[in-house]
């Protein structure tokens, strides 16, 4: 038993805690130049890529992250190719960026029209079925807007971006805030 564990620790192939300069040498730069590029492609994308996330936005998101999460420690994958996927993956986000902008079918598809999910302190129960919430989802939101109950709301909008925007009958106004969304739902 006690030989089996000691060659388990002298497998050359193994590196328990130090091995060598180079890598870690060759990490720090990766991460380094992977980073400034990353901010540099970001800024220069435009400030849309950085505002409230899209179901798109997301995605784009997690695949950069995923893709430098996984350059910085891959030996086998050369700093040209890093900058090369980091670069196609933000030019596809201006791209489909500037068609959401020009295109309201693609703007439609890509961005989840809002849901009311409360109108004049009623909650609209086949909404929040549609779009998954529960009433203590509501009620949450709701205190988070310093209303006591869902008498004092007015309406409670699920966004195109998952947040809750809560309009109590004190802030209602004239109502043009969620009118949009009440033509929506009546049509």
């Amino acid at each position: 038993m006690l030989l089996t564990i000691t060659s388990f620790f002298q497998d050359p192939d193994v590196t328990f805690l130090f091995n060598d300069w180079v890598p870690v040498v060759r990490v720090l730069f990766i991460a380094t130049t992977g980073y400034l590029t990353l901010l540099v492609l970001l800024r220069a994308s435009g400030q849309r890529t950085l505002s409230q996330l899209t179901s798109f936005d997301l995605v784009i998101t997690v695949t950069i992250g995923s893709a430098f999460g996984r350059v910085i420690t891959a030996r086998e994958v050369a700093l040209v190719e890093v900058l090369a996927a980091f670069g196609s993956l933000v030019l596809l986000q201006v791209v489909v960026a500037q068609i959401w902008g020009r295109l309201p079918a693609v703007r439609r598809m890509l961005t989840p029209t809002p849901a009311l999910l409360v109108h004049d302190g009623e909650v609209q129960w086949r909404e929040m079925k549609r779009v998954h919430l529960r009433e203590s989802d509501l009620l949450a939101a709701g205190r988070k807007q310093g209303a006591g109950s869902l008498d004092d709301v007015h309406s409670i909008v699920f966004e195109g971006n998952g947040s809750l925007s809560v309009i109590t009958r004190a802030q209602l106004g004239s109502g043009q805030g969620v009118s949009d969304i009440t033509d929506v739902e009546s049509r």
